[in-house]
């Protein structure tokens, strides 16, 4: 039998180019780091909008944006649930805009009146005078017509609300839902809540007293007794 010859295979081995991977890692390293420095931008201006009784500070721990957290990893919702369990917070709105700036838009509950050294809020919560609010006193217990109470006082403006001095629930024979406003120039008004709306025409109804002193009578009628 003739000689056979053995074939050689020449296996070739691949030489790891240690250059490529270094580089590789190299651009890992600094994807990591990038994305690690973008993450923990911190927010730099917060603005907060509308606000009228909480002040900022107090908005901004609410928020628990005291520190300027990482403007990537505080979401506007999470800073929105965090505003809302202040009391005097009725809605909040954030919105998150480009150069690390936090907009903060508030709607507040109105402050109605104070009873028992305590806030009533259109929301119908008694909350403590944290703010020093300087407010009508309401004099006696209003329990019974609560929620009527609250109603339609919101629905008194705000620049009339503020001339009320004392509200005193004085209810009568005809008319359960009766109160007596000492107002703070010194008039006296008789209204009922069913028409409370009326009492946003205060200042002309004023006018009409020409200077002098009177018990307003809003409640049935619409007169004016002036005092002698």
């Amino acid at each position: 039998m003739p000689n056979k010859k053995k074939i050689r295979v020449k296996v070739k081995k691949r030489k790891l180019k240690i250059k490529n991977i270094l580089i590789l890692l190299l651009l890992l390293i600094l994807l990591y780091l990038g994305i690690n420095y973008i993450l923990h931008i911190k927010i730099k201006n917060i603005y907060i909008i509308n606000n009228n009784i909480v002040p900022d500070k107090d908005i901004i721990s609410s928020a628990k944006l005291d520190d300027y957290p990482s403007f990537l990893l505080t979401t506007s919702k999470e800073i929105e649930n965090n505003i809302l369990k202040n009391n005097y917070i009725k809605e909040v709105s954030v919105t998150k805009k480009i150069g690390s700036k936090v907009y903060i838009e508030i709607e507040e509950y109105r402050a109605l009146c104070l009873y028992n050294n305590e806030i009533i809020l259109e929301s119908g919560n008694k909350v403590e005078n944290t703010y020093n609010l300087i407010l009508p006193v309401l004099l006696n217990d209003v329990n019974i017509i609560y929620d009527d109470f609250i109603n339609y006082f919101s629905k008194v403006d705000e620049g009339i609300l503020t001339k009320i001095s004392e509200i005193e629930y004085v209810p009568n024979e005809v008319d359960n839902e009766r109160f007596l406003l000492t107002m703070n120039d010194g008039n006296y008004v008789y209204i009922t809540l069913t028409k409370i709306t009326k009492l946003n025409k205060y200042n002309s109804i004023k006018d009409q007293l020409e200077g002098k002193l009177g018990i307003i009578y809003l409640d049935s009628g619409d007169y004016v007794e002036i005092k002698e």
